[in-house]
């Protein structure tokens, strides 16, 4: 497959695929005789794998490390757990951050909301006289 239909198919940039093959984050992609990338089911997989790491807030160097360990010759589970465990943690953390900053959106639309109620009290007595 060309990088625009996997970038279609994944919705993922060509610019994003090509970025993840520079740093290592996807395995050089074979190319054509004319030199297009023709990703294959290898490449394909690793980059659905990506894409739902980063969805998952997964960062750029983590992932590196970890696919890094994955490709090694010894045994890495022990090391690539820890790193997926470290990165739950984070994604913990912001999941409080976001319930905390959603509480504060909430409690400020409240405060709108009562104030457009007072002054449309106001408007409906103001016209009954």
């Amino acid at each position: 497959m060309t990088i625009k239909e996997i970038s279609e198919q994944l919705n993922i940039s060509q610019d994003t695929l090509r970025y993840y093959e520079k740093i290592g984050l996807i395995k050089k992609v074979p190319r054509t005789l004319g030199g297009i990338r023709d990703y294959q089911q290898e490449q394909i997989n690793n980059i659905n794998f990506i894409k739902c790491m980063r969805d998952a807030g997964v960062s750029i160097d983590a992932l590196v490390k970890y696919l890094s360990l994955f490709e090694s010759d010894v045994p890495t589970e022990k090391e690539r757990k820890e790193i997926l465990i470290e990165e739950r943690e984070k994604l913990r953390q912001k999941l409080e951050q976001i319930k905390v900053a959603y509480e504060k959106l909430n409690y400020k639309i409240e405060m709108y909301e009562s104030i457009i109620l007072e002054k449309e009290k106001e408007f409906l007595k103001s016209n009954k006289k």
